[in-house]
């Protein structure tokens, strides 16, 4: 199978709470000093899922794409080193301030300029914005099914059977080929690339396409936002502690009674 699995680089979720700030003005992110970015999470496991179904059919290919800066290269060369064969990076200043649907958009062009593909896969969701919404835009887009959440995924005759994850449960469901499938954490643990894979990886070339060479150009950038950035902040928490006084316990319990039933709490 020709498979083609979009990964992201993001902030690092472990980014202690003092150091997360955010540019209220401009509606963006600052990013913490000294700590780098990272993989989604969630990604690893949907190049793994790949790498599996390539290694179950004897054959196939795996392209790896990421759309953000320079430092998006990392989250490529990851994959590689996990064993894709190839990888592309959609980098410009049209993909500055993009929305999810501009995103599916570009990846959606990207997958059309390499010819297609059998099977695209992605994490369950981005862990910064946790929207999960791209998967479902790159199918509607290519016009293919989609199944969202997956824990495990087999190749069948025409198909996949595909294991998803349910609040309450799981559901096996199939579905013909050419898909888009977002894999779940539940997946499992993904591969650990060996030193002599991540070595070899720092040699692949990862080819860099910018809206121009997909022909989206006019469609990308802030003002062909379909979902508008209203406000981006983070939340205030405030906390008021009062000392209820009395002589004895009986009479504080009278006095946080009384107070309770000022405020309508009871």
């Amino acid at each position: 199978m020709n498979i083609v699995v979009c990964v992201k680089q993001i902030p690092d979720p472990e980014t202690p709470a003092a150091s997360f700030k955010v540019d209220e003005a401009a509606k963006k992110v600052i990013p913490a000093q000294g700590i780098a970015p990272v993989v989604n999470p969630y990604d690893p496991q949907a190049t793994e899922a790949a790498l599996r179904l390539k290694e179950a059919a004897g054959s196939g290919k795996v392209t790896v794409i990421s759309l953000g800066p320079e430092s998006a290269r990392d989250a490529i060369k990851h994959a590689l080193a996990m064993g894709a064969d190839e990888g592309i990076l959609l980098t410009g200043p049209e993909f500055e301030d993009i929305d999810n649907f501009q995103t599916a958009k570009a990846l959606v062009a990207a997958i059309q300029k390499l010819g297609g593909a059998d099977l695209v896969l992605t994490g369950r969701a981005a862990a910064d914005w946790d929207m999960g919404v791209v998967p479902l835009g790159i199918a509607q887009l290519l016009g293919v099914p989609a199944v969202t959440v997956a824990k495990a995924i087999e190749k069948v005759d025409g198909g996949l059977k595909v294991e998803r994850v349910l609040e309450d449960g799981f559901q096996t469901v199939e579905t013909p080929l050419p898909a888009v499938v977002s894999v779940s954490n539940e997946f499992g643990e993904p591969r650990y690339p060996q030193l002599r894979q991540i070595m070899l990886a720092a040699k692949k070339t990862v080819q860099v396409w910018n809206a121009n060479d997909l022909g989206i150009a006019g469609e990308m950038g802030k003002e062909n936002r379909v979902l508008e950035l209203e406000a981006l902040y983070v939340p205030r928490v405030e906390n008021v502690v009062e000392i209820i006084e009395g002589e004895t316990p009986e009479e504080k319990a009278r006095n946080l009674v009384q107070k309770l039933r000022a405020a309508k709490l009871i």
